[in-house]
């Protein structure tokens, strides 16, 4: 193997390690916070619009005990180095494609704080993780956690149960 791939291959390890740490930190300190509140979780799928790729990963949300909403994903198989946008939903994935974004005050702005954003930019092989931290309890309208691509389709899917 010439220098140059092993380089090449030994960044992919460290990018991929330092991912997983990520990843696991933000599940523990997630895991400590759901001993005072409430959880829900699901497992992404992809809407019609998002077939084309193999997208999996899960959606998390903690309500804690002293009024704050903590929303995290992880998603797999979307494009890389790219920025999606991420949303928490008021309806389940199979209605209407969860239909509108959820807001704290239905006719208040379409904009954090009013709505959770867990947005993220996925790294080179197109896995990407996202966090939003809300101090306000989400209600029981929020149901899903919707992934759109660049330009706003709705690619995917994780209802919160």
């Amino acid at each position: 193997m010439s220098t140059q791939r092993t380089r090449a291959a030994s960044r992919i390890v460290r990018a991929s390690t330092a991912l997983a740490l990520g990843v696991i930190g933000l599940a523990a300190a997630t895991g400590a916070l759901a001993e005072e509140g409430q959880v829900t979780q699901g497992d992404f799928h992809a809407f019609a619009t998002g077939a084309a790729l193999n997208i999996s990963g899960h959606a998390k949300m903690v309500r804690t005990a002293d009024g704050k909403t903590i929303v995290s994903v992880h998603v797999e198989g979307l494009q890389p180095n790219t920025t999606y946008g991420s949303h928490v939903h008021q309806q389940a994935c199979s209605v209407r494609d969860a239909d509108g974004h959820y807001r704290f005050d239905p006719t208040g702005a379409a904009a954090p704080p009013n709505e959770i954003w867990p947005g993220f930019t996925t790294n080179f092989a197109g896995m990407g993780n996202g966090r939003a931290v809300v101090d306000q309890t989400a209600g029981a309208a929020a149901v899903s956690v919707v992934v759109h691509a660049p330009g706003g389709a709705k690619i995917a899917c994780a209802d919160l149960d």
